[in-house]
């Protein structure tokens, strides 16, 4: 059976066929996104080397590629393995929900979450967007697409009235609020959550979430 994982932060869900040995390699694959979403986010990637990166992680340049076979790889996993963290908790947020408006909260209280712990991410993907491989940037846009229908189709739940093309314009507006934290999170992190959700929760027309810690 194989192992997949998820590095945001710091995460990864550990099954029975996961050993020490291989637990060790996860890890140390986490690490190394970690901290290449840091030296993307202050350098850019073009201007990070995998040289740089590896001293970062405290090892050679070449010892990266143990790991990935690229540092476009690298990229590629950071981006794609956000956006599938983002729709699979989102989808489960609203499974454990009991009403649409109850859902909407439950994603604005996930995406509040995400974007206050992983600024570095943000950063990355709105700036080197450009340098993402192919058919990573298909995946990315597939299941950001699908991320977005989540939210359209709690907020159409709770407007009826509203159409799908202006609800799905209000989803990216509220998401380019939220996703702003790397430029106006000035206040202390429980605070800059309640103003975050109460800001989007209001945009879109649903009561005001209680912040949620994380």
């Amino acid at each position: 059976m194989s192992y997949s994982t998820t590095p945001i932060g710091g995460k990864h869900r550990v099954g029975p066929w996961l050993t020490a040995a291989n637990l060790g390699a996860v890890n140390r694959r986490e690490q190394i996104l970690e901290i290449a979403a840091e030296l993307f986010a202050e350098k850019g990637f073009r201007g990070v080397s995998i040289a740089e990166l590896g001293a970062a992680c405290g090892f050679s340049g070449p010892a990266i590629y143990r790991h990935f076979r690229s540092k476009d790889a690298v990229l590629a996993e950071m981006l794609v393995s956000i956006s599938t963290e983002l729709l699979t908790v989102g989808r489960q947020r609203v499974r454990d929900a009991g009403t649409a408006e109850e859902a909407l909260r439950a994603l604005i209280d996930w995406h509040v979450t995400f974007a206050l712990e992983h600024k570095a991410l943000i950063v990355v993907q709105d700036r080197d967007w450009s340098a993402l491989p192919v058919e990573a940037r298909e995946n990315v846009r597939d299941t950001q697409r699908k991320y977005v229908e989540v939210w359209v189709k709690q907020l159409r739940a709770i407007h009826p009235d509203l159409a799908a093309k202006p609800a799905r314009a209000s989803v990216h507006a509220a998401f380019g609020l939220l996703n702003s934290t790397p430029h106006s999170a000035f206040l202390p992190p429980e605070e800059m959550r309640g103003l975050l959700a109460g800001m989007a929760a209001q945009a879109l027309g649903c009561a005001v979430p209680a912040p949620v810690s994380g």
